[in-house]
This record gives structure tokens, sequence and C-alpha cells, in this order.
């Protein structure tokens, strides 16, 4: 009797047979200021390590830390007012995210019943940044450099590195067997900061002005159009930044049991 308890228990779902980690590998872009419209545009290879929690068959815990790229540069853009202002930007993301997935239809490993479904990701994170631009050959940090007179002396705080995210987005995902699911999904990355590309103003701010504040740098960095124009448009300040990440995934099962649930 002892023997088959024994033997039950370690059949019931526990903490180790829901659970799961994985790697997930894909493409990271972004959204904002210097690219408004087109998806994939200077695209970056991004990765993710990933845990999960499944507490039943429709609802999965899911946390990951994501690492990506992501660039733009008016030099390939179509519009002649954008190619003149002529900007770019590069900057890492490192991002740790939480949340939820909701299946639409019940998921189980091993189970032919329920082999496959789509997903929604749904998250909070917190990711870091920190904008860099290529000029007279070097790339140089713009966040310290107050390109629209941030500086914490004259009053305008410089925005942070670290910001929150929002990741939403959809994806799908089969099981390959007991232990192993193969993944595909994209998320949005909603962020409450303009300044991913380190442009957020409307107008250039005046060069007198700016230089006082922070210097000939700032002022060469902020406005570089090619007609040097100081009455050109800088930005959008009504838009906040995005970026994207979308990949593929495998996870495994850390240990043996029953599945989570069904619940239909």
């Amino acid at each position: 009797m002892l023997f088959l308890a024994t033997q039950l228990r370690a059949q019931q779902p526990n903490f180790f047979s829901r659970s799961e980690i994985g790697f997930h590998a894909g493409t990271m872009f972004y959204i904002g200021d210097l690219n408004q419209f087109k998806p994939f545009y200077k695209s970056k290879l991004a990765g993710s390590l990933v845990y999960r929690f499944n507490v039943h068959s429709r609802l999965t815990l899911r946390f990951n830390a994501t690492y990506g790229n992501v660039a733009a540069d008016d030099k390939d853009a179509t519009q002649d007012l954008t190619l003149n202002r002529n900007l770019n930007f590069k900057t890492h993301i490192a991002e740790i995210a939480g949340g939820f997935e909701f299946h639409y239809m019940p998921f189980q490993f091993g189970n032919r019943r329920y082999i496959g479904t789509a997903y929604m990701i749904t998250q909070i994170g917190v990711f870091q940044m920190n904008p860099k631009t290529e000029y007279n050959g070097e790339m140089i940090a713009l966040q310290n450099i107050g390109t629209e007179g941030q500086n914490n002396a004259s009053g305008t705080r410089t925005y942070n590195k670290y910001q929150l995210c929002v990741p939403l987005g959809l994806g799908v995902k089969v099981s390959l067997g007991k232990f192993c699911s193969f993944n595909l999904d994209i998320a949005i990355r909603k962020t409450f900061t303009d300044y991913l590309d380190d442009v957020g103003a409307d107008t250039y701010m005046a060069p007198e002005l700016l230089e006082s504040i922070n210097g000939a740098d700032a002022v060469a960095l902020a406005n570089r159009s090619l007609d040097g124009s100081t009455f050109g448009k800088r930005g959008n300040s009504t838009n906040k930044d995005w970026y994207v990440y979308a990949g593929a995934m495998l996870t495994f099962r850390l240990g043996k049991g029953n599945n989570c649930p069904v619940i239909r």
C-alpha cells in the first residue's frame, strides 16, 4: 500500500511536471520617430531564456529574459523631409518580463487530443536601453549629452535608461512528445518612453540656448539636417516608441508526473 501510494503521488501533477524551461531565438525591430511604418526594418538577431509554469491546460505563467538590438537610420527613408533630418541610432535592449499565456484550446504534453494550440501573451516587464549614434566614424552614447536640453542642473531631467514595457502578442505551439514543445510567437512591446531613439521633441531647440545648457556636442548631435535648417521637424512628441520581438522557441518539461488539469 505504501508503494502504491508513493507511485500514485509521483504521478500527480507537481511543480516540476508543470514547469518548463526553454530558449527563444528570433529577431527584434523598432517602431518610432525614425521608423514609423516599416515592419522588420533593420531587424536584429535576439534571444531569450524562458520559464513556464502550467497552471492548467488553458493558462500558463511565463517569465523571460530577453536580449536584442534595434536600430534605424534616416538615410534609408524615402521622404525628403526625413532624409534631410539625417539622424540615426542603435541601442541594445535587455528585458525581463513576466505574465500569462492564454490558450485558445486546451494543451497538454504528449496528449494527441490536446497536441497544439494558439495562444495570447500578456506580460509586464522592465528593459534597459542606451541609445547611441554614429558620428564621424564613432559610436556616441546620447543620454548624457542631452540633445533636447535635458540637464538635471537646468531642471529638465534626463530620461532613464531603465523603462517599463508591456509585451502583447500571439503565438502557436505544438507538443513534440511528453517533454518538449515547439512554439512560434510575436509580441509587440508597448513602452512609456519616447527616447528609445533619443528623439522626442517636435522641433529643434535653439542652438545658442542648447549650447549654453549642454555644450557644442549637444548642438552638433541634435541637429544634423543636411540643409542646416534649425526650423525642421525633429520628432513626434505625441507617440511613444515601441519594439517588437518575434521568433521560435523550444521548451522542455523539468520533471515526470501527470500533466496539469484539463480545462475545456
